[in-house]
């Protein structure tokens, strides 16, 4: 691993802190793309908005530049927002996409030429909720969703020059995610109360989730397996989870998905 560039987007906090972190203490050059600093010892900061494609662009650029190489890049940066779809703001809802869906496309695309070079690696961070679309949660879902089918079709298309693409999937995971979340609890008495009810065990479950060591633990590790693999669900309860749902019919996924987010 000596010598080798890691490039990642939002480090400044939780998961992408901690895999900053793992990365640096194994001797990788870490360079974090995001909005705010990490302040993390050896890791270096640049400031960046991932949904500026130019501004990216010229990120991988000063890492290249710098350090001759970029041998792996993981899109993490993301944010939440939940409420019922009928009174979801379309800015919120775009805003939604631009930064957990573009963001990482953004990045992808501009990582590609210099990972063609080393044939490097590039991962996103998705979600179980790409795979169980949840109540009131619905465009954090779709955007995970989207990343997922982003990074398949990534991977057939760059296989042929020796780079490696994929995502892990991730469950409940203890971080300030929570608390940045935007929740939007508009038309919750139309809803009889269950918009807040729904968000509230989301967000419990959350805060009893894993912690983000254990996932850096799993991402360094997919990185530097001899093959990466194309998608990693992070977490032995997620992996029943989404084992189970490809024995089970969809109507009664999203029925068990609503008992637990519907009460």
């Amino acid at each position: 691993m000596n010598n080798k560039v890691l490039v990642i987007s939002g480090a400044s906090r939780g998961i992408g802190a901690e895999c900053a972190k793992k990365f640096s203490r194994e001797g990788v050059a870490v360079y974090n793309l995001s909005r705010r600093p990490s302040e993390i010892v050896g890791v270096t900061d640049i400031a960046c908005d991932v949904t500026d494609e130019s501004a990216v662009g010229a990120a991988l650029k000063s890492v290249y530049e710098k350090e001759g190489r970029i041998d792996y890049v993981i899109a993490n940066a993301g944010f939440g927002i939940s409420g019922a779809v009928e009174f979801t703001e379309s800015d919120d809802a775009h805003r939604q996409f631009e930064v957990n869906f573009f963001g990482v496309f953004n990045l992808v695309k501009a990582a590609l030429p210099y990972l063609r070079e080393t044939k490097g690696r590039v991962l996103a961070v998705s979600s179980a909720a790409a795979v169980f679309s949840i109540p009131f949660q619905s465009f954090y879902s779709a955007s995970k969703s989207a990343v997922a089918s982003l990074m398949c079709a990534t991977a057939n298309e760059v296989k042929q020059f020796g780079v490696e693409a994929g995502y892990v999937q991730l469950g409940d995971v203890k971080t300030s995610f929570t608390a940045a979340r935007k929740k939007d609890h508009r038309g919750d008495d139309v809803y009889g109360g269950v918009i807040e009810r729904s968000v509230s065990k989301m967000e419990h479950d959350e805060q009893s989730g894993m912690s983000p060591e254990t996932i850096a633990k799993s991402v360094y590790r997919v990185m530097t397996r001899r093959k990466m693999p194309l998608k990693t669900t992070v977490g032995a309860s997620y992996k029943l989870l989404v084992f189970l749902a490809k024995l089970l019919p969809l109507p009664f996924q999203n029925f068990i998905i609503g008992k637990l987010y519907m009460k």
